[in-house]
Parts: C-alpha cells; structure tokens; sequence
C-alpha cells in the first residue's frame, strides 16, 4: 500500500498555526495584574481586601506573651463594659444571669415595691448589738426582735414570690420563667441603693 508523502511545508505551516491558536487561548494572558504575593493562576486580590489581610495578619499576636496580654485587655474591656450596663441597665452587656425580658420584669416588680426583707442587714446589726449588751432585758428584746424580723421576712418573700409567679405567666406564657422568682427573692434581700444592675422604676410605679 502506498502512503502520500505531505510537503515539509504543510507539515510547518499546520504546526505553527496550533501553537498560535494555543497561546491566543491560554488564560495566562490575563489583562488583570497578578500580585506578585498571590498564589499562580489566581487574580490579584482588590486594595481593601488586601489591606483587611494585611491588618489580621499584624494584629495576630506571634508570641504567647502576647496572646496573654491581649487576652488580659480583652478581658477587662469586658469587664468595664458589664460594670456600665450594671450602672445603666443596659441589656447587651449584662450578664447572662441578668439577660432576658423575664428577668428585667422581675427586678422591675422587686425594685417597684416595698420589701421587708431588704432591711434585714441594718436591723440585723441593732439587734446584734442589742444581744451584745450583758443586760437581761435588752438581750431578751434582741431575741424578741430577731424572732418577729425572720417571721415577717418569710411571710412577705411568700407573699411577693405567689403574686410575682402569677405575673411572669400572664406576662410571659411562652418565655422560660425558670429562677426568675429565687432571682426576684435574692434580689429583695438587697437594700435598693446597694442593687445590680441599678433599679430602673421608682416605688409604687407599674413594671
């Protein structure tokens, strides 16, 4: 059988028109800039999200000196933002035990009423003097007073966490109530000026 022989010149003419073809095709010739930091075959990334790499990049701590030191700023950051939301009311930087429309509610409903059981320190200290004094009957009045003071404290914490519970269903049906009335309770046995976060209601006034 016999083969054709093709001209040298065909041969040469096809070659050099495919590798034309090729190099117009291939995707090297990209008019964007390539930075000389990107990985190949990947476009030059634009000037913000560079400079935002740039700045995580050097605000990583190398060290762990740093690292500590860092976490020791946040940490007081922090600190100093829930110290102002305890002084202000202010939800987002409250403490988790303080977060919540149900438990707003509820120191709102201790800090709007009168409460026995919030001076039960400074009569705690007349009648611990009281009971210092070597006199029969004074000691009998401390006695006497300590007595009627534990009495009246329960029977008003009893009294205020039925009315409160009763409040947070009609309130809040659908919302967690889950310690909200031992919050409210522990939170009576404070006197009003010393409470954190800060009462945000005046007495006799409607949480």
């Amino acid at each position: 059988m016999r083969h054709e022989r093709l001209p040298l010149g065909f041969v040469f003419r096809s070659r050099a028109k495919e590798e034309k073809a090729a190099t117009v095709g291939s995707p090297t010739d990209s008019k964007q800039p390539r930075d000389p930091q990107a990985p190949k075959g990947r476009p030059t990334p634009k000037r913000s999200q560079a400079q935002s790499q740039r700045r995580s990049v050097a605000s990583t701590p190398t060290t762990r000196k740093e690292a500590a030191k860092r976490q020791r700023e946040e940490r007081r950051t922090a600190l100093e933002r829930q110290r102002q939301a305890l002084a202000s009311g202010d939800e987002r930087y409250l403490p988790a035990r303080d977060k919540g429309p149900v438990r707003k509610f509820a120191r709102n409903w201790i800090d709007s009423r009168f409460n026995i059981a919030e001076y039960f320190l400074p009569m705690a200290v007349v009648i611990l003097v009281l009971s210092m004094i070597r006199v029969a009957s004074l000691q009998n009045i401390a006695l006497l007073l300590w007595l009627v003071v534990i009495v009246l404290i329960v029977l008003d914490s009893a009294v205020t966490g039925f009315r409160l519970k009763k409040a947070l269903g009609e309130r809040f049906p659908d919302e967690n109530r889950r310690g909200a009335v031992a919050y409210a309770l522990m939170r009576s046995l404070q006197m009003r000026r010393l409470r954190l976060p800060k009462p945000q209601v005046k007495r006799g006034e409607r949480p």
